[in-house]
């Protein structure tokens, strides 16, 4: 490795004060950043200069992202491979618990499983990529109808429609099934408790795209022998962190307060 260049950090520290989608004044990144107000404004000057800043129309001190950003952007995201992406961040979370994980997307009312990583037990979920199931029986597919308009969910699920059990913990009542989606949404977990597979307990959580839309799930799937309140919390958490680093390497961002 290369030593950094301290110019270019700076720039760069720069640059993320932005991604918020702030506005700022050269002041205010000098106070930010700690920099002296000439470093600010020649560092300031030459990303305006490249288009990675751009000044406000009759506010000439204040500064918001470029357009050579923005196509920065756009090719880093025709470049993304969701596959790919899924199974690096399903390698990370499985490590953290040596359970099965899974990342899934939504394909009509059934899901389909792009990545899956193993758990080393013995005892072990049969599943595979490319497997589909019924969203509304497993734990990514209920994190997935959570985020649908009631209108698309409607188109996939009909309100007056009994759906299909695959145990005898299904959910199979179109009222019932809109209302844990409703609890889904509230806790930002979605939980899978025997209702595709007897043996099996799962919580799945979701994962963004650079425009804020929910393009997949992410589990922790486990047999019920090595399930309890506890590593249902750890797992939970667990799977959180890993949806959620899968959203940033999709380019997704939560929005932070200011």
């Amino acid at each position: 490795m290369g030593r950094a260049v301290p110019a270019v950090t700076r720039a760069l520290d720069i640059l993320e004060l932005f991604l918020p989608g702030r506005v700022l004044s050269a002041t205010q990144i000098a106070e930010a950043t700690g920099l002296p107000r000439t470093t600010v404004h020649e560092l300031v000057t030459t990303l305006t200069t490249r288009s990675y800043l751009s000044a406000i129309h009759g506010q000439p001190t204040r500064y918001r992202l470029g357009m050579r950003l923005f196509q920065l952007g756009n090719v880093f995201a025709e470049q993304l491979d969701l596959a790919h992406e899924a199974l690096e961040a399903a390698r990370e979370t499985a490590a953290g618990c040596d359970e099965t994980v899974h990342v899934a997307v939504l394909d009509g009312p059934d899901v389909v499983y792009i990545a899956k990583v193993d758990s080393t037990h013995p005892i072990r979920m049969v599943s595979a990529v490319g497997r589909r199931l019924p969203a509304h029986c497993t734990g990514v597919g209920k994190m997935l109808l959570s985020g649908l308009s009631p209108d698309a969910l409607d188109v996939r699920y009909p309100p007056d429609r009994e759906q299909p059990a695959m145990t005898p913990n299904s959910i199979t009542s179109p009222a019932r099934l809109r209302a844990a989606l409703a609890v889904i949404r509230e806790q930002g977990l979605s939980f899978d408790e025997c209702e595709s597979n007897e043996a099996v307990n799962c919580v799945a959580a979701p994962v963004y795209d650079q425009t804020g839309l929910m393009v997949a799930a992410m589990s922790v799937s486990a047999p019920i022998l090595r399930w309890d309140d506890t590593r249902r919390r750890e797992w939970g958490e667990l799977v959180r962190r890993g949806a959620r680093t899968l959203s940033e390497r999709l380019g997704h961002r939560m929005l932070e307060t200011t």
